[in-house]
């Protein structure tokens, strides 16, 4: 066939690529040129008697219509009576204005017309169409549990392939950023007292050419389920970008989404085409509703008081976290990770070194992150556990985290031999 189309929506790129070889302005403008005639509409106000005496008078006497839309689209009426004038040749119908249609009516008339095929509605009923819907549900449930969004869901947004293809590794790094506050911060692995995800005001601030999406719920989803998996029997495999919202008001977590327009990252001179900026702190609220706030990027001081931040970009299909509250730091968040605070002095690494090769901990990467010249306004000051007593003898500022990843069976007892190091002022243990 060579198909020609009339959509005031279509993109002409994408009409290409499922073998529309041209998109006409109007619809009058295709309907001498064309042999069969099919519409694939919904019935609304401007498209109830979309065809009708006018729209065949300018067919071809040897053109077909079908409807296998919705009854109203072609005038019922107007149809039996090109039908019967040769106006046109023929008809395929499976739908009508009312069905089964009453007698006396057009459409009662269509169904007995000799130019007429006529099939009661079947919809997704034939033996192809099932065989195919049976294929997608279980395509559909395959991909949700390898952690991807369903493209069919009658309750979800629909969310394009190839925006879905963008977004999957920036909600792979969101993900793995709430999974890196709750374990780092809220439940850190040494802290008699964790502080919890519950009561606490998020803000996923999105910096660059990641503010200009238009549909971010697949990031907001990953966010919750970043958060809520270390603590969740489930491991955060029940969120999605349905229940998402209802999951966080549930747990007593508020998200706001910034769309940071004016920056490439949350710092300046940022080499990031997009990056991500992670913050909490306590919250007066628990309504969960996840509003959506819009912001310049461009003013100093946004942060609240007592703010605990984490920072991330993208690079191909790698994610990596560019800050850890007031460090500065280039690590891949994943597997299993060991994160100290100490004081930056030499001989620190070497004695981690030995507490872990006397535990049989095998070490796959090292990065120590120093403390920012400018840390941010307003990030944490006793709540976080990054923030440790200095003791005597020693200032605030020489300070620095080292990020480990490791194998093997870290233990209580390694965390805490590694805890009562010299210099070592906190641990945390971080699974993703």
């Amino acid at each position: 066939m060579n198909v020609v189309a009339f959509d005031p929506y279509a993109n002409l790129d994408l009409a290409r690529q499922t073998g529309v070889e041209r998109l006409v302005p109007r619809l009058k403008d295709m309907l001498p040129d064309i042999d069969f005639l099919t519409i694939h509409t919904p019935l609304l106000a401007s498209t109830l008697d979309l065809i009708g005496k006018d729209e065949f008078a300018l067919m071809k006497p040897t053109a077909r219509v079908l409807n296998v839309a919705r009854g109203g689209v072609y005038n019922e009426a107007a149809l039996l009576e090109a039908l019967n004038n040769g106006v046109i040749a023929g008809a395929g119908l499976d739908v009508f204005t009312k069905e089964p249609p009453d007698e006396g009516t057009a459409a009662w008339d269509l169904l007995r017309n000799e130019k007429v095929v006529a099939t009661p509605h079947l919809g997704a009923s034939t033996v192809e169409a099932q065989e195919n819907v049976a294929v997608d549900v279980c395509t559909q449930v395959a991909a949700v549990l390898r952690g991807e969004l369903p493209t069919s869901a009658v309750n979800a947004p629909l969310i394009l392939p190839e925006e879905y293809r963008a977004l999957k590794p920036y909600a792979n790094l969101i993900e793995r950023m709430g999974g890196l506050y709750t374990q780092h911060f809220a439940f850190p692995s040494t802290s008699p007292s964790p502080t919890g995800i519950g009561g606490r005001t998020f803000e996923l601030v999105y910096h660059g050419g990641l503010a200009g999406i238009s549909n971010s719920r697949p990031l907001l989803a990953a966010l919750v389920r970043g958060l809520v998996a270390p603590v969740s029997d489930a491991r955060g495999g029940n969120v999605n970008i349905v229940n998402a919202t209802a999951v966080a008001k549930e747990k007593g977590i508020v998200i706001h989404e910034v769309h940071a327009h004016n920056t490439a990252s949350g710092k300046k001179g940022s080499v990031y085409a997009s990056s991500v900026t992670l913050r909490a702190h306590p919250t007066t609220s628990t309504d969960g509703s996840g509003n959506e706030q819009h912001r310049d990027g461009n003013k100093e001081g946004d942060e609240n008081a007592g703010s605990q931040v984490i920072e991330g970009y993208v690079s191909g299909n790698n994610v990596y976290i560019s800050r850890l509250d007031r460090f500065t730091s280039s690590f891949s968040p994943e597997g299993t990770l060991l994160i100290l605070h100490n004081f930056d002095e030499p001989g620190k690494i070497g004695a981690v070194g030995s507490v872990l090769g006397r535990h049989a901990i095998n070490i796959r990467f090292m990065q120590v992150a120093s403390l920012d010249a400018k840390p941010q306004r307003g990030t944490q000051k006793d709540e976080t556990n990054t923030e440790a007593p200095v003791p005597a003898g020693k200032k605030k500022g020489d300070e620095a985290l080292m990020i480990l990843g490791v194998d093997g069976d870290v233990t209580k007892d390694l965390l805490e031999d590694l805890r009562k190091a010299e210099g070592i002022l906190n641990v945390s243990l971080v699974r993703l």
